[in-house]
């Protein structure tokens, strides 16, 4: 049972269906954290309002008239950096799913979500977490670009998914351990990892290592 003392968590739902607005509105009607403040027909009209009422979570629709939801989404952030949108899409292959990520939406969920699955999205995402459909977070990750590695790099990542240590690889290769410690730092940054366990899982997970 949610706590009816804590502070409401203020949601705008930004679609230009109104069907679907109402359809939102009223899974979240009895939800005693949750209120409904504003709703929105199209982008621009999304901007104005969270400028007004400063919600904590937007529900963006991606397809809008006027101004299309990761335009929006980009605009709110960059405003109001607190504010949290999740935008909801019918087609989850679509381009203006990672756009609206790569903008700064903190979640990606399909219209046809359970009500259940609508509020804990919206509550984990007004708790700073992300969330993303399943079939969202797949597509997002397979577009998601391969880093380029020269051909020395490779040598050393596959060396170290084998286990060897920086001497070893400097020995193999005929290299000072410092120049070993340089590729790996570049390595790191590239995968965005932060230890030679974590690029090795990284590689392993993006196909770059197969072993």
């Amino acid at each position: 049972m949610q706590n009816t003392d804590a502070k409401k968590i203020n949601v705008m739902i930004a679609d230009d269906h109104s069907i679907v607005r109402m359809g939102i509105a009223a899974m979240l009607k009895y939800q005693a954290d949750i209120e409904v403040t504003g709703e929105a027909e199209d982008g621009e009209e999304a901007v104005r309002l969270a400028e007004t009422l400063r919600p904590d979570v937007v529900i963006m629709d991606l397809v809008m008239q006027k101004m299309d939801g990761a335009t929006a989404t980009e605009t709110i952030k960059k405003l109001h950096p607190e504010v949290k949108v999740i935008v909801i899409t019918t087609f989850w292959n679509s381009a203006d799913v990672t756009r609206a990520i790569s903008k700064g939406a903190s979640g990606a969920i399909m219209k046809g979500v359970s009500s259940e699955e609508l509020v804990k999205a919206i509550r984990d995402v007004a708790a700073g977490q992300t969330v993303f459909s399943p079939e969202i977070l797949q597509f997002v990750q397979e577009k998601q670009e391969t880093p380029e590695f020269t051909e020395r790099q490779q040598e050393i990542l596959h060396s170290v998914s084998r286990g060897l240590t920086n001497a070893d690889i400097a020995k193999m290769f005929g290299i000072s351990v410092d120049g070993v410690k340089r590729h790996l730092l570049a390595i790191f940054r590239k995968l965005g990892a932060a230890n030679r366990s974590e690029a090795v899982t990284i590689a392993i997970r993006h196909h770059i290592l197969k072993i």
